[in-house]
């Protein structure tokens, strides 16, 4: 009696998870990334398949509920916002991308980039996939639980990899599943790492592996950093870059700057806006009015009388600015990383910018003073340490600040 009871409250319990899971997913699938429908589809295919799921119970209730609150939130703010109704955000990017097939645009990777690529990239240590989750599949213990993680996950990527386009952000959610189905593996062999010399070695090989992700994931973020000058560019266009007796300025931004980091929270009001606004301490910045254009119509950007009403534009390529300009700051970006050998050079270039009176400019960005610190590095370590080898992480200019000289 006692059994059959706790075998009814554990599948009770079971079935109100799978419930709150799918409930989830469709609404953040609705609301917030188009792509999380494919992933219901497979867990919820899986679920059936194993006669774990009660179509009643729980799917229905999961797919109506999520539907009715994703919707309604969804439509109802976006279209307030956007002014138009009815507009449902994800499905006209799902429509665009998707089936009119204008994902492409954007590139087109092979059909094994998920898998070979962008999961390994992901997680990021290779004993992960290449140790702890063939051994949670090995094992009978976990394998149970380790298959109905990686079936309907492997199999969103795999329908996923069918679409031209792809991105690492558009398959992230599988991470934290294969995450803890490696993290079953790695736990079978630290609880036995005392009974066998084979066990011992491979959570040493485990706890070693862990120390250089660590170190490498913590080089990836410092890199990643370098990856938005547009975004530094526009800091320093407002905290350094002015003419002291002006208050207005119209600012430009090209394609470039509006790509790596130009976003509409860095942007100065022209007033405070909060009670956050008013107590902060920047009563210069706020009497200022800044203007901001991004226009990308080729016919308006060959008119030199628009270029004539901008103060300072951020730009990648200057030659294609009409008027009389003058750099007055250069704003560094992520290259690439190479390994050099004995005697071959350093490919990285560096910009000095020089002022009005002919005085070369030293900048004090996050950007130009990795540039400047790498090279001195290289200068440094590269002959007399390296015996000629060097790891080149590459600091190019990618946006420059221009100044309208007729204003």
């Amino acid at each position: 009696m006692l059994n059959a009871y706790n075998v009814s409250y554990s599948r009770q319990d079971a079935n109100r998870g799978y419930r709150l899971c799918l409930y989830l997913l469709t609404t953040a699938g609705i609301v917030f990334r188009s792509e999380l429908a494919i992933l219901v589809g497979t867990i919820t295919l899986y679920l059936l398949i194993t006669q774990r799921l009660s179509i009643v119970k729980v799917i229905i209730p999961a797919g109506v509920g999520g539907l009715i609150i994703g919707l309604f939130s969804t439509v109802s703010i976006d279209s307030f916002f956007w002014q138009s109704f009815p507009l449902w955000p994800e499905w006209i990017a799902f429509y665009y991308n998707t089936i009119q097939g204008h994902s492409a645009d954007w590139g087109v990777s092979p059909w094994h980039y998920y898998f070979a690529n962008a999961l390994p990239r992901l997680l990021l240590n290779p004993a992960a996939y290449l140790l702890c989750i063939p051994v949670a599949l090995l094992n009978a213990a976990t394998r149970r639980r380790s298959l109905d993680l990686l079936i309907p996950l492997l199999l969103f990527v795999a329908l996923y990899s069918f679409l031209p386009h792809k991105e690492w952000r558009f398959i992230i959610y599988v991470i934290p599943g294969l995450t803890g189905v490696a993290a079953a593996g790695a736990s079978w062999i630290w609880t036995r790492r005392s009974k066998s010399i084979v066990y011992a070695f491979l959570s040493l090989t485990l706890a070693t592996s862990i120390l250089l992700s660590f170190a490498v994931s913590t080089a990836i973020l410092a890199i990643s950093s370098l990856n938005y000058p547009g975004g530094m560019a526009l800091h320093t266009l407002h905290n350094g870059i002015l003419h002291p007796s002006k208050h207005h300025f119209d600012v430009y931004f090209d394609n470039l700057a509006c790509q790596t980091g130009v976003t509409r929270f860095l942007e100065v009001h022209t007033a405070p806006q909060t009670i956050l606004d008013v107590l902060e301490v920047q009563d210069s910045m706020q009497k200022r009015t800044w203007v901001y254009d991004k226009t990308e119509d080729p016919a308006v950007l060959l008119d030199p009388l628009f270029w004539a009403k901008f103060d300072y534009v951020l730009a990648e390529r200057p030659e294609k600015i009409i008027g009389n300009w003058a750099i007055v700051h250069v704003v560094y970006g992520f290259g690439g990383v190479k390994l050099l050998k004995p005697g071959e050079r350093s490919g990285g270039s560096f910009e000095e910018v020089v002022d009005d009176h002919g005085i070369t400019k030293a900048g004090d960005d996050w950007t130009e003073n990795v540039a400047r610190m790498w090279k001195g590095l290289e200068g440094v370590l590269r002959q007399k340490v390296l015996q000629g080898y060097w790891v080149e992480v590459r600091m190019e200019p990618r946006i420059r600040i221009l100044r309208n000289q007729l204003k």
